[in-house]
């Protein structure tokens, strides 16, 4: 630039920028640095930060072209690493670093964006066990959110038609792994509740890398696994990691055959707790019956022995006794006295006067008494002499 020559502040700085740029060492940068000043310009969808170490700082900004690739949110004190270029910001005259990429440094974006997603929901309550809903045990219909062309809906497959046959199967066919993956997956989730197409619904994959996973761990695909009213079981096939998808479900299953077999009941458990159940039944009623018997027993002892019946049979025997007896006595009785009078009259017989009279004595009566002694009659008297044989009517001469 020519000694003497008077430049405008702008020019000045645009020239100073033109020098920078120019600069291929500052073209493509990386720096490692802790964030700070973080600003999320909603209303453009830029970030602007500050970068600093323990000595210095410099201004940066990544535009929402970029950052949309993020699969974090920055915040203020993260270290992160940077790839971007140094230019100068005109208005300002303050020269800043344009970021294209960042990664937290010391984890992956992806760990780090995993975290950050896990603990954002877990403060709304999205995880909570109270919003767990119940998996059915018999369900009639299982939907299932998956590749149609995985290991994943072959071991659904498998699992259900072994275990629980009568189960019907509805495959909602998704992408799941890409960019399209968590939109199709949150689809298929609430195509099969707003048409009421299953009793539960398993949705997942076979194992992978995070990245291949990371579907599963989208915002969208969590909201809608926990807003869902049929019950959800997450069945990514990784055994020891686990993602949003599985935290937001009402059940986690470790692989997609866990799942099929957490969704259905075994056929053949059944049959046999079916047939255990019916013996303990026979048992318990057996039991209860005989039970019951032998207090039907003792009760119908206890009515016969209280029965009115018999209680008139018992006074039936007594009295036929009692006129046995009676009729027993009245016998020994008609015979003592029958001796008694037999006895009696012999001796009335022995002293009959009709015997004394048949040995020549006789009775004379005056007027139907008997007269014994002379002083009964008098002269004239008419009187009757009874003799054996028959009465004599006598006149008194003298006395």
């Amino acid at each position: 630039m020519p000694d003497g020559v008077v430049l405008s502040v702008s020019q000045l700085n645009r020239y100073v920028k033109s020098i920078i740029e120019q600069d291929r060492n500052l073209q493509t940068v990386f720096v490692q640095g802790e964030i700070s000043n973080f600003t999320n310009h909603y209303k453009t969808g830029h970030f602007y930060m500050t970068i600093k170490d323990e000595f210095s700082s410099i201004k940066a900004v990544m535009f929402k072209t970029a950052n949309m690739r993020l699969k974090f949110m920055p915040e203020n004190a993260m270290s992160v690493i940077i790839k971007g270029r140094v230019s100068v910001f005109e208005r300002d005259g303050q020269y800043q670093l344009y970021i294209d990429d960042m990664q937290p440094d010391g984890i992956g974006a992806l760990s780090f964006a995993f975290e950050q997603l896990k603990e954002r929901l877990a403060k709304e309550g999205l995880f909570d066990s109270e919003r767990k809903k119940p998996i059915p045990a018999y369900p009639e219909r299982v939907g299932v959110v998956t590749s149609p062309t995985g290991a994943a809906i072959r071991d659904i497959i498998n699992v259900v038609s072994r275990r629980f046959p009568l189960t019907e199967l509805i495959l909602c066919p998704v992408t799941v792994q890409g960019e399209h993956a968590a939109p199709q997956i949150k689809s298929a989730i609430e195509a099969f509740n707003k048409q009421k197409a299953a009793d539960v619904l398993i949705v997942g994959r076979g194992g992978g890398s995070i990245e291949e996973l990371w579907a599963f761990n989208e915002e969208i695909v969590a909201r809608a696994v926990a807003a869902s009213e049929i019950p959800v079981i997450s069945a990514v096939g990784h055994e020891t990691d686990f993602t949003i998808c599985d935290f937001a479900a009402d059940l986690r299953a470790p692989t997609p055959s866990a799942a099929a077999e957490l969704a259905v009941p075994d056929m053949f458990q059944q049959k046999e707790m079916l047939a255990a159940a019916q013996r303990r039944i026979n048992s318990a009623v057996y039991d209860k019956i005989g039970i019951e018997r032998a207090k039907v027993e003792m009760k119908k002892s206890a009515l016969q022995r209280l029965s009115p019946q018999n209680y008139i049979d018992n006074m039936r025997v007594r009295c036929d006794r009692a006129v046995m007896s009676m009729d027993n006595a009245v016998k020994h009785e008609i015979t003592v006295k029958s001796k008694e009078f037999s006895s009696l009259c012999a001796k009335l017989d022995a002293m009959s006067p009709l015997k004394i009279l048949a040995r020549g004595y006789s009775v004379a009566s005056k007027q139907g008494k008997i007269i014994s002694d002379i002083s009964d009659v008098e002269k004239g008297d008419i009187i009757n002499v009874r003799v054996f044989g028959g009465d004599i009517e006598c006149e008194v001469k003298g006395c």
